[in-house]
């Protein structure tokens, strides 16, 4: 068996695939290292992606490439017919590009790389890509590099950029999302039937006091009571009201319940740098983050949600209040 050590490096001097020697030093061979690095933190970003097949295959795919790319570096006077990494290379990079920002959330701040582990790792080969590209820039005063290669590793930062913002994004809706059936479950474990049974008993007297309410300041409205989990007990659409305004009030429910406070809370927390940026585009976008959805508690413990659509912001809180009123 080979050994891993040949002792040919000691001095000082490495071989290029064109087996000229050249000191370890030389701007071809650091090139090719730089990308050598990135592989490697693309490869630690990998190990961390949990449950994004996707991101680990796109991932996988383009580290089978970066070997391709470093042979091409390490090979002197390449015809174009020799080219390992291509045009089509580039422009397949350019394809991943515009997927990913179809999935992103569009953000207009600098980022801060950190958010989660496996971001974090595609943040570090990002800039080792940078570097490996300065280094080629670099390398081309004085030798030919096949002009692909800028090119793809130009056009890799730019993957890694998107790859790392959508890691991030769908990891933290998961653990949002974790976080909210735990939550549930822990509120359907505390709950007594009798606590429930209140929810159904309690659900027309709300909505006929919210009825009321909103007759009294002149806007039909649909008012909607879920249980625990989220299920619809009782829903209400008065004449005249909005046929959007269906879906948005059982929402309205679902997410006071679901993330355990009224919906006019939730606004400040989905905004660009805060802990649920996203989240309202989570769930097919059911989780509402403006007023009219309230808790339901009952000694202590939320036992349903009321929702509330119709009118303006303020209007539907109103009426959602007058509904919660039935002590």
């Amino acid at each position: 068996m080979m050994k891993v050590y040949t002792k040919t490096g000691d001095e000082g001097q490495t071989s290029l695939l064109s087996k000229q020697r050249v000191f370890k030093d030389h701007a071809r061979v650091d090139a090719y290292g730089t990308v050598d690095e990135a592989n490697a933190a693309m490869g630690l970003g990998k190990s961390l992606i949990t449950n994004l097949p996707w991101a680990v295959e796109t991932i996988q795919h383009i580290q089978v490439e970066l070997i391709s790319l470093n042979a091409d570096l390490a090979t002197e006077n390449l015809a174009v017919a020799d080219y390992r990494i291509t045009q089509d290379h580039v422009t397949r990079l350019e394809s991943i590009i515009d997927s990913l920002e179809q999935k992103r959330i569009p953000q207009h701040y600098f980022v801060t790389p950190g958010t989660c582990s496996a971001s974090a790792a595609l943040d570090l080969a990002r800039t080792m890509v940078r570097r490996a590209e300065r280094c080629v820039v670099r390398l081309k005063r004085t030798e030919k590099v096949t002009p692909p290669v800028s090119l793809y590793l130009n056009r890799l930062s730019d993957v890694l950029f998107v790859l790392a913002r959508c890691v991030e994004q769908e990891e933290l809706i998961a653990e949002v999302k974790n976080k909210v059936l735990l939550a549930l479950k822990g509120e359907q474990t505390n709950c007594t039937g009798e606590e429930q049974g209140n929810v159904l008993n309690k659900a027309k007297k709300m909505i006929a006091l919210a009825e009321q309410k909103a007759m009294d300041i002149g806007v039909p409205m649909v008012i909607a009571v879920v249980d625990v989990g989220g299920n619809l007990v009782a829903q209400h659409r008065m004449d005249g009201a909005l046929l959007a305004s269906v879906s948005l009030a059982l929402d309205k429910a679902y997410t006071a319940v679901a993330l355990k406070m009224p919906t006019h809370e939730v606004a400040p927390l989905v905004t660009p740098g805060n802990p649920l940026f996203g989240l309202h585009t989570a769930n097919g976008g059911r989780f509402i983050a403006f007023g009219g959805g309230f808790p339901i508690i009952v000694n202590g413990n939320i036992v349903g949600g009321l929702g509330v659509s119709g009118g303006a912001v303020d209007e539907d809180m109103i009426v959602a209040k007058a509904g919660l009123a039935i002590g």
